[in-house]
């Protein structure tokens, strides 16, 4: 029996007014994915690719842990665009074969009445094999609570992201002006100490 579930997530953010845009900072994919998700469960694959293994999941009678694999990208404008590549599922071997997880998701930097915002969205699908074991459980059953499932698991990204994303952006933009006090310091220190020439 095959089943599909869907779920998707929308988000309207407002974004504090820092002496750097947030577009610089959502041009760092990188730093933006361990905003969103537990970074112990996130390695990188590549340039921009990233591997995320999900908490182990309950689904019914059956427990589950997919792993995804994730390419983020953004644009010169600081849209950041994500979409799954592949997918693979721990726990139960009868799953693995018709096993198909397919994210998609963008959050993009926009002005409204002179103040920042980010606009978001994230489709989140799923289609499996139900295994024997709940061949006999009602599919309406089986699909109502997979909704359900992938919802929270959204649910929980967009709690991320409006409180870890956020105060991972005015941390960065405290770095980055650190680190450019630091620099005009050691300018300033470099030129004290060049030798003046000598009047002729």
């Amino acid at each position: 029996m095959n089943a599909q579930f869907h779920a998707t997530q929308s988000i309207d953010l407002a974004v504090p007014e820092l002496s750097i845009p947030v577009q610089h900072y959502l041009r760092q994919p990188r730093r933006l994915v361990n905003a969103l998700m537990d970074s112990s469960r996130v390695e990188m694959l590549g340039q921009n690719e990233f591997r995320f293994k999900m908490r182990p999941l309950r689904f019914l009678s059956l427990s589950l842990q997919p792993i995804v694999d994730l390419r983020v990208e953004a644009d010169a404008q600081g849209t950041i665009y994500l979409k799954s590549i592949n997918c693979d599922v721990l726990g139960i071997d009868a799953l693995k074969k018709h096993f198909h997880l397919d994210l998609e998701g963008y959050l993009s930097p926009v002005l409204v009445a002179g103040q920042t915002r980010l606009d978001g969205n994230a489709d989140l699908q799923v289609s499996v094999n139900i295994p024997p074991m709940l061949w006999l459980t009602p599919k309406a059953l089986v699909e109502s609570t997979g909704n359900t499932l992938l919802k929270s698991i959204l649910m929980t990204i967009k709690q991320r992201l409006t409180h870890q994303l956020l105060a991972d952006y005015r941390e960065w933009v405290s770095d980055q002006l650190s680190e450019n006090e630091r620099i005009a310091q050691t300018s300033t220190n470099t030129q004290q100490l060049a030798p003046k020439g000598s009047l002729s």
